[in-house]
């Protein structure tokens, strides 16, 4: 079995409303993964600090191997987190869902903002962006920017989707089901 986090977005209700995001996945992935799916802190008003020590504390629950999964801001914090921790082992994977871009030519937001050695620091690291096209919250220009700092990235531009894409996530299944299996 496969353990996987998935990280919620922010905002009023936003863990509610990606709880079906959570869900989607669940149900396209099926018994060989446990989704496990924390409330986040203050999703009204996220404060990186808060939000690092509840993902710390789920990081170290999880088992190996793991995939991580995050949502919008969830997506974006994870690439923070990330970038100036050390998280051993390290995932299967990183799947980002609709990340805002937070940094020089994306959203000023300085206490999540991309660290400058992100693109250096998760190299190594497999990672997953997906990007409706018809997103009404975070513009398909901060994939182009994401795709600039991790060119060894696989980007997916999906069509006619929203920021919640269409609450089902069938196309990041099936892309954390092959990341999975090339371990």
């Amino acid at each position: 079995m496969i353990d996987l986090l998935f990280i919620q977005g922010a905002g009023e209700g936003a863990h509610r409303a990606d709880a079906k995001l959570a869900a989607s996945l669940a149900e396209h992935l099926g018994a060989d993964f446990k989704v496990g799916y924390p409330r986040m802190p203050r999703e009204e008003e996220p404060g990186y600090s808060a939000w690092a020590s509840t993902f710390s504390k789920e990081l170290a629950s999880v088992a190996p191997p793991f995939v991580l999964v995050g949502h919008s801001l969830g997506a974006s914090f994870m690439l923070r987190y990330l970038s100036l921790n050390e998280v051993d082992p390290r995932p299967l994977g990183l799947f980002l869902v609709a990340a805002p871009f937070i940094g020089d030519g994306g959203w000023q937001v300085a206490e999540f903002a991309l660290p400058t050695q992100a693109g250096a620091k998760l190299q190594r690291m497999r990672m997953f962006f997906f990007q409706g096209d018809s997103d009404e919250v975070v513009p398909g220009a901060h994939l182009d920017l994401y795709e600039k700092v991790f060119p060894h990235a696989a980007a997916h531009r999906l069509s006619g989707r929203g920021h919640q894409l269409d609450d089902d996530l069938a196309e990041v299944a099936t892309a954390i089901r092959d990341a999975s299996s090339r371990t």
